[in-house]
């Protein structure tokens, strides 16, 4: 979907289409957003270390996460407030809601100390919200601003399922725009660029026959 095909505000976009799917959202979504649970094992967060998810969606993945990682404290952004009244319910049904802190905001350009009280973050992660922002671009390097020295962004979404069927690839392609999602053939070539930007480093895998890709990127200390 080109820009000129979005509406006036990508916020009331995605109120709208998570409406009434946030609570059904994580029931269904656990049998096709794949890798989310390696990136959250691969964050390796350190002792009282810092995470920012962008694009949190229902909570899901930042609950896991704090679980995972009792000691580190927890930051999420979302630009739908719908996804964010599911999320806060959620985190605070886990009993988290002490270290998780969930704020709404644009992930392509948001002000961390004015949402957060912090600026820098230890470990970023983005879990297949890339596909569905404009400018996605964007997102990753505000996401690398926002990382403290020596810290990483962590990303998974969906690849361009290179070692699937053709079939299978137009069938899922066809499901994913009814949610205005759009693999982003060009992620393992920005991420990459930006690494090279920032002179930081770079690691890549192709998961699944290219079903999905998680990339990571580490800011020199």
């Amino acid at each position: 979907m080109s820009t000129t095909e979005l509406p006036a505000s990508h916020a009331e976009l995605m109120d709208g289409v998570y409406r009434w799917q946030r609570h059904i959202y994580d029931l269904t979504r656990k049998y096709y957003l794949l890798g989310r649970d390696r990136l959250i094992d691969g964050l390796d967060v350190p002792q009282g270390g810092t995470v920012l998810e962008l694009g949190c969606g229902t909570g899901r993945n930042i609950a896991l996460a704090a679980r995972r990682y009792p000691e580190a404290r927890f930051f999420g952004l979302d630009i739908s407030a719908e996804m964010l009244e599911t999320a806060n319910a959620a985190i605070a049904r886990e009993g988290l809601s002490g270290k998780v802190s969930l704020a709404r905001g644009d992930a392509t350009d948001f002000d961390a100390k004015a949402l957060f009280g912090i600026e820098c973050f230890d470990r970023v992660f983005i879990s297949y919200s890339l596909s569905m922002i404009p400018g996605w671009e964007k997102t990753v390097s505000a996401a690398l601003a926002a990382l403290a020295s020596g810290g990483s962004l962590h990303v998974v979404d969906f690849g361009q399922q290179e070692g699937l069927p053709r079939w299978f690839r137009a069938l899922l392609r066809g499901w994913l725009r009814k949610f205005h999602v759009a693999p982003r053939a060009s992620l393992r070539d920005v991420l990459e660029s930006e690494s090279q930007r920032t002179g930081a480093t770079f690691r890549f895998r192709t998961l699944y026959r290219g079903y999905a890709y998680l990339g990571v990127i580490g800011s020199r200390k």
